[in-house]
């Protein structure tokens, strides 16, 4: 294209690039998905498909790979994947910029969450909620994932941080962490400081397990797993609490299942042992959930808003 009408093409897609197309392929490319993009946005999968195909046409690149129901970014999507990341962080400054001074936010937000969320960003986006905030009150209670959802079904709590292994039909969800679980052991069990182990090795081995790690629970897939694998060891200790799993594996009670960044923020105060498989045994999501009929005060509101922007703008392996 000549260089004349190569700066006209720029200048036209300048103007005329419609934003909410980028907002869309943003969806699309965090979800990983065109079925999920349009549950998210609570639009069709046909509009989602279109919206994809529009911007493709105005960019003249192709964005995605379709692999059966997933996708893949394209290079040239990766780009404009960061580009409307970066876009979106700038506008959703626009809300808090444009408030008075005079206009304050109060009331009290109550949270139900799992323990040990451990995340750099969910901490940034409290103090920063906080500062801008004052006179909101936060109050968080820890509780079990299967009691996260049930007090959101109840409506007893606006907000839930929870493992959610079947999606309820009443409740939003989105991805806040993508954890990793693996098999380690500590100081006092047999397998700990041994290189050159395999799956073998771990089939006759005891466990220490979540109280959730059972079929149908929120951690059923580490279930899945041992049964998969033929393990014939059995549970000898559990609990729902994680520093009480951290506790009782590094006692030497048996092999546990945890996330991996939460062994190896620990390590240093209690060494635990990799165990195979080296790739991991599972991913189990934490999300963010709130009931879709629950009318939210204005707190509430920018406290969502406020948290949705956090997760549009950082990507899900850098949160930890």
């Amino acid at each position: 294209m000549p260089p004349a009408r190569d700066s006209e093409a720029r200048r036209f897609l300048n103007d005329r690039l419609d934003w909410n197309l980028l907002r869309t392929f943003l969806v699309i490319g965090q979800e990983g998905s065109i079925s999920r993009a349009a549950a998210r946005l609570h639009l069709s999968q046909p509009a989602i498909s279109q919206a994809l195909r529009r911007l493709e046409e105005q960019l003249d690149s192709a964005l995605v790979l379709r692999r059966g129901p997933r996708i893949a970014l394209t290079p040239a999507g990766e780009d404009v994947m960061q580009i409307a990341a970066e876009l979106y962080g700038t506008v959703s400054r626009l809300g808090p910029a444009l408030e008075q001074p005079s206009e304050m936010v109060t009331g009290r937000i109550r949270l139900l969450s799992i323990s040990r969320i451990q995340s750099r960003a969910y901490d940034d986006f409290l103090a920063q909620f906080h500062r801008d905030y004052p006179q909101v009150e936060l109050e968080i209670e820890v509780l079990r994932s299967s009691d996260v959802i049930s007090g959101l079904l109840q409506k007893t709590a606006a907000f839930g941080l929870s493992l959610c292994r079947t999606p309820q039909p009443r409740l939003e969800q989105r991805v806040m962490l993508e954890q990793r679980y693996a098999f380690f052991c500590g100081q006092r069990h047999r397998l700990f400081g041994r290189k050159n182990l395999s799956l073998a090795d771990l089939q006759r081995e005891n466990f220490v397990s979540f109280t959730s790690d059972q079929l149908g629970g929120n951690l059923s897939p580490l279930t899945v797993f041992r049964d998969q694998q033929g393990f014939t060891g059995r549970i000898v200790a559990s609990s729902p609490s994680l520093d009480e799993i951290l506790r009782l594996v590094g006692a030497g009670y048996g092999i546990g299942c945890l996330p991996e960044h939460i062994v190896a923020a620990e390590n240093q105060a209690n060494p635990l042992w990799r165990l195979p498989p080296w790739e991991g045994v599972s991913d189990v999501n934490v999300y963010l959930l709130w009931n879709r009929e629950q009318k939210l005060t204005h707190a509430e509101s920018v406290f969502l808003e406020r948290f949705l922007q956090m997760l549009m703008t950082t990507d899900p392996a850098e949160r930890f």
